[in-house]
């Protein structure tokens, strides 16, 4: 493996007509960088291991749920369910 590598021309992905393609087609998910402090990513990680969820999925659960807009899961829909037809 060499030292150095020269990126100078470097392409994105966006200018390249096919990765762009296929970053369009990504079920509407974007790869950012994030940083976040140690702590809070401990503690993600640890419920992730509790519930068997990704740390990843779960961080995104709890940033959709703080903008107010909540896809229904399979787990919600049967909890809502059970509740109409015990009410019913």
């Amino acid at each position: 493996m060499r030292d150095e590598y020269d990126f100078s021309k470097g392409k994105r992905a966006k200018d390249i007509p096919h990765l762009a393609k296929l970053q369009q087609e990504a079920k509407g998910k974007s790869r950012i960088t994030i940083m976040l402090d140690n702590d809070v990513l401990s503690v993600f990680r640890a419920r992730a291991e509790a519930t068997g969820i990704g740390y990843q999925t779960l961080i995104n659960a709890t940033l959709r749920e703080a903008i107010g807009s909540r896809p229904v899961d399979e787990a919600t829909l049967r909890r809502i369910l059970r509740e109409e037809l015990k009410a019913s």
